[in-house]
């Protein structure tokens, strides 16, 4: 496993909600956490920087914490990427293989998956991931590991994932005066992908839906690959602010009820009452359950209908989908697994990350999803870098190294 400075690689999830920082290192039986620090998220919307000094303060505070707890420096963080300017598509490329024996190397791979990364880009967008599904050598499609195959034609179909340079632009500007340097910048669906879905989900298909504070990431994966990926804007944030306002009370007691109920009692015979406060905090009311059900269930329906929609629309009817994995903050919202179950038909349950050691009893949440994530990309050094030279090894290599270490 490939780590970073000081033997340590640390992944900073920039969130609407919280920024959270998390630090690990290379243990005796694997990525071991040493550190996590949270800070409050003042100067982000929806994923997109609208406040330089705040997301400043956030990524700062975030990491002196997670740098206390580790008692380490932390110089070089995997960002996550998120927001509405995220893009996929999926592409095909095929180069002749330019050794005078006929046989795939290094070199071809690198050409081809070079090749996939030619789309129609405007000028203000750049690839943040170009991931290799499978490969085809002469015909024969579904090839892992075409290095050393005998062929003269090699294919290869990629997952590509697009931003728009302004917002990663200005969230890299914030961790660079933060103090920080980002060694990469990753998609974040696929971040929470990599520390919450068992191989077997992403063999037979599966649809993962991270539901952060003003955004929910999607990331399909069919066949051991993602194969969409998208971000609606739309969080648990709206719902504080529909709870708020239809019980007219403040934010704060919003949340408060939104963490407590959720999407309120589904059975009708277990009807509870609760009281908030007004909205100047002199006086107190009741209200019902049934009433909160009415304010959220419309609002859950309609961003995981959202989510179904982007589904159908991109993924091909002909692959099974056999499970729906809900993580990130959103997904602890009671009600919330039942409710995606009416809306996909298909079984649901709730991601948190695994496959790292350490803390285990504080990052084993779905709020840790991606920041878990991100430190499995930047240990497995599978990050869309910011400075290629610093790549170690060949290509085929660290996409081996990446698929053996990370996702078995």
């Amino acid at each position: 496993m490939a780590v970073m400075k000081h033997g340590t690689v640390c992944g900073l999830d920039i969130g609407t909600t919280k920024t959270c920082a998390v630090v690990a290192i290379e243990g005796p039986s694997g990525l071991e956490v040493v550190g996590i620090g949270e800070a409050p998220s003042l100067g982000m919307r929806k994923g997109v920087v609208v406040d330089l000094d705040q997301t400043i303060k956030s990524i700062e505070a975030a990491t002196e914490q997670a740098e206390r707890m580790a008692g380490l420096p932390v110089e070089d963080v995997y960002v996550g990427i998120t927001g509405d300017h995220i893009r996929s598509t999926n592409n095909r490329a095929v180069v002749a293989t330019a050794n005078e024996t006929r046989e795939v190397c290094d070199a071809d791979v690198r050409r081809v998956v070079d090749a996939s990364k030619l789309i129609n880009l405007t000028a203000d967008r750049q690839i943040i991931h170009a991931l290799p599904r499978y490969f085809t050598v002469d015909g024969q499609e579904g090839v892992e590991d075409p290095i050393g195959m005998a062929g003269g034609r090699l294919e290869v179909d990629t997952h590509i994932v697009t931003g728009g340079q302004t917002f990663i632009t200005n969230v890299l500007k914030c961790v660079h005066r933060a103090g920080l340097e980002a060694r990469g910048v990753v998609f974040e669906p696929l971040a929470s992908s990599a520390s919450t879905l068992l191989s077997e989900e992403r063999q037979v298909g599966a649809v993962l839906l991270d539901i952060g504070g003003g955004t929910t990431d999607i990331a399909v994966h069919s066949l051991g690959s993602a194969i969409y990926t998208a971000t609606i804007p739309v969080g648990g944030n709206i719902l504080t602010s529909d709870i708020a306002l239809g019980l007219k009370t403040s934010h704060d007691q919003a949340e408060e009820v939104k963490r407590r109920f959720g999407a309120g009692v589904r059975d009708n015979s277990s009807e509870e009452r609760f009281s908030v406060q007004t909205l100047d905090g002199r006086t107190a009311k009741e209200h019902s359950t049934a009433e909160l059900r009415a304010i959220v269930v419309p609002r859950v329906l309609e961003t995981l209908r959202m989510a179904r929609q982007k589904i159908v629309e991109n993924v091909p009817r002909d692959l099974v989908l056999g499970e729906v994995v809900l993580t990130g903050g959103g997904s602890l919202l009671p009600g919330m697994a039942e409710i995606a179950e009416d809306v996909f038909g298909l079984p649901v349950r709730v991601g948190v990350p695994k496959n790292v050691t350490g803390l285990t009893e504080t990052v084993a949440q779905p709020q840790y999803a991606t920041a878990i994530g991100l430190i499995l990309f930047g240990a497995n050094g599978h990050g869309e870098m910011i400075e290629t030279s610093r790549r170690s090894g060949t290509l085929w290599q660290r996409i081996r190294k990446f698929a053996a270490d990370l996702w078995n």
